[in-house]
């Protein structure tokens, strides 16, 4: 096992919140509030980081009183009161709020019922013209009103699933409420998404609604869907209505439904009462290796989570506007649309992260007078590269923190934000999971910011690093694990009636603790680093190493325009450790640029760290979530064949993971 050691002294913080923004910040009034009504530990005067360590650790000691807390500050409506907070913490299978009844959408409209909002915009639809469109709250909840009193018609009732083939649109957020609204279960995909893909998800919950677009625009360009709905529709045959949403001006098919029709109706919402573990949304895992595990979460679980994460993490409320470029198909959507639960405005994005430009997403939140701008470690880096300058191109004084996820922001991104964007700007890179739609770690706004370090774990997350034996360690790289429950953990799996993979998923390993499969390391400070995905990570001699540091170290160099890194065990027992990189334009793999990739691995990780080969590849592989991919393709690298290696539907580009096969095949024969 690896070891991080502390160093003698302290390292200066790239960014530290000033006094006023520490004592404005919601996290500081709620733990003032909770030590007097909870018994939480009061603030210590003057040092938000000791603050903020007993704070959390009265969070986790003290599971209950803390959500207990949450939920009275952020003035949850439980339509019928809860027996008690947590009535069995076992994991898998924790028992949340039992007797407690809520809903959802409810919450998410709260901000209509105040006049002096109503006419005020709850989301902001912006398109590749980058010109915002609001949508006001008050007619956000009238659509909501109107579309739920349709399903209702349509014969959904509570436990119904209700599916989305949407781009990110107001539409999305609309049938996602009304569906929330009735009781039913909502589950959507991107329609960038091929039909095989969708299909993998959609056929396994059997929705009876499925709201539909002809097509999309994205890069400049217009993506026709008609074909894929056709599809859509002949394969699932529990689908009793198809709702056509027009985004390309083409005309409804035969027997689907009419959006506008259907939202027409000046109805006042009726908000179902539903038990706290009732199914609000399934999300589906990448399905790399097999069908996308379907992840089914609560209506309670989220709600209590997402406040959590927005008020108290994010700081968000009602002053705010929140933007995160993201799709349908990844769980920040749905994260995003929680943004309406604390009454900020939610920015919807529809289009390229880079058309016309790579500057793009700056300008939209200039545009939209974005507070928390959030978006992916890869654009960022994306932006260094095309040498992109936010602070000087474009009127960013609105953003409050620049966010990112997907993957580990690299100390370089960090160092970027702060020259390029703003040197007083929170960057909060944040960690989780599309199995807990939420964070692990991440964003604290009374924190200093450490380049290269997640802040600290989040409120109510018992986030530990353990062992080979289970043992929990600091300072040194372990697996991620969760030692205590969490709201929004999985209630199941679909279509896994005994629990038997869901347990497979995160409990075998070590069995009551949830296991996510990354390596990270939590600091004697109290920040975290992500090392990457524990379940492709590289060992040599017996010393474990994570693959994001060494995309690090080798994506600084401009002539590599993305890598991948895999470490195969032999049938002789040997290892091969190869890097593959995939050049910028015009850059050459020769020997001057080998021997320099070598050197700055060498140099800024270790010797052991340097790859057996370098070797150029026409494109990295990713999920459709923009991951790449990794365990498909050592297995290909070991022999398997790709049919057995990876689900087709789950990648990017399916052709490029075929280079991989036939390298596997050379090297056999060769």
């Amino acid at each position: 096992m690896t070891t991080a050691p502390q160093p003698a002294t302290q390292p200066e913080p790239l960014w530290r919140p000033g006094e006023d923004r520490v004592a404005r910040a919601q996290v500081t009034r709620f733990q003032t509030w909770a030590a007097e009504q909870h018994g939480a530990p009061a603030p210590v005067p003057g040092d938000p980081a000791a603050s903020y360590a007993a704070l959390h650790r009265w969070s986790v000691d003290e599971l209950e009183r803390f959500w207990q807390a949450v939920a009275q500050w952020c003035d949850v409506r439980f339509a019928s009161p809860y027996e008690r907070v947590l009535a069995d913490r076992g994991m898998p299978g924790a028992t949340w709020f039992p007797g407690a009844t809520l809903n959802y959408a409810e919450h998410a409209l709260r901000a209509a019922e105040d006049p002096d909002r109503a006419h005020q915009p709850a989301l902001l639809h912006v398109d590749e013209t980058h010109e915002p469109t609001p949508v006001t709250w008050a007619d956000l909840r009238r659509q909501v009103g109107s579309l739920a009193d349709g399903l209702r018609r349509l014969g959904v009732r509570p436990g119904d699933r209700v599916s989305g083939y949407l781009p990110n649109i107001p539409h999305a957020v609309v049938a996602l409420l009304a569906t929330a609204a009735v009781g039913g279960v909502w589950t959507s995909c991107a329609p960038d998404f091929g039909a095989r893909s969708v299909l993998d998800r959609f056929q396994q919950v059997e929705p009876v609604v499925l709201f539909t677009v002809d097509g999309y625009h994205y890069g400049g360009k217009r993506h026709e869907r008609a074909d894929v709905v056709t599809e859509l529709r002949a394969e699932l045959p529990t689908v009793r209505a198809v709702v056509h949403i027009p985004l390309l001006g083409t005309a409804a098919p035969e027997g689907a439904l009419d959006w506008d029709t259907l939202v027409s109706a000046d109805v006042e919402p009726v908000f179902e009462q539903l038990p706290f573990d009732h199914p609000l949304w399934v999300l589906y895992s990448s399905g790399t290796t097999g069908l996308p595990k379907a992840i089914v979460q609560s209506q309670g679980g989220i709600l209590l989570e997402h406040l959590k994460q927005l008020a108290l993490h994010c700081d968000l409320g009602p002053q705010d506007r929140f933007f995160w470029y993201t799709s349908t198909g990844w769980m920040m959507w749905n994260f995003l649309v929680s943004g309406l639960l604390v009454g900020a405005t939610v920015v919807l994005y529809d289009g390229s992260p880079g058309h016309p430009d790579t500057g793009a997403q700056w300008r939209i939140a200039e545009r939209t007078g974005a507070t928390l701008f959030g978006t992916s470690a890869a654009y960022v880096m994306a932006c260094r590269k095309a040498e992109v300058h936010p602070g000087r191109d474009f009127d960013l004084s609105r953003v409050k923190c620049v966010a990112t996820t997907g993957s580990p922001l690299p100390p370089d991104g960090f160092r970027w934000i702060h020259d390029e964007v703003a040197e007083d700007m929170w960057i909060a890179s944040v960690s989780g999971g599309t199995d807990v739609c939420s964070c692990f770690a991440g964003a604290v706004p009374t924190l200093p910011v450490h380049i290269g370090e997640l802040q600290a774990p989040c409120l109510g997350t018992d986030l530990q690093a353990w062992d080979a034996h289970g043992k929990p360690v600091v300072d040194e790289v372990g697996e991620l694990i969760v030692a205590a429950p969490m709201p929004s953990m999985p209630i199941r799996f679909w279509n896994d009636p005994d629990g038997t993979r869901y347990r497979e998923s995160y409990f075998e390993m070590f069995p009551g603790a949830w296991r996510h499969g990354d390596w990270i390391t939590l600091t004697s400070r109290g920040s975290v680093v992500i090392h990457g995905r524990s379940d492709s990570t590289l060992n040599r001699q017996g010393v474990r190493m994570g693959s994001a540091d060494i995309y690090e170290a080798v994506e600084r160099l401009p002539e590599i325009r993305e890598s991948l890194v895999i470490g195969a065990e032999q049938p002789d027992g040997g290892y091969w450790m190869p890097l593959f990189v995939h050049l910028a334009p015009g850059a050459t793999l020769d020997d001057e640029l080998l021997t320099r990739i070598k050197r700055t691995i060498r140099e800024q990780l270790s010797p052991r760290h340097v790859p057996d080969e370098v070797i150029e590849v026409p494109g990295i592989p990713h999920t459709l979530t923009g991951k790449r991919i990794e365990v498909p393709v050592k297995r290909l690298l070991q022999g398997t064949p790709l049919e057995k290696a990876v689900n087709p539907g789950s990648v990017d580009n399916i052709d490029l993971l075929r280079f991989y096969e036939d390298l596997a095949r050379t090297r056999a024969t060769g």
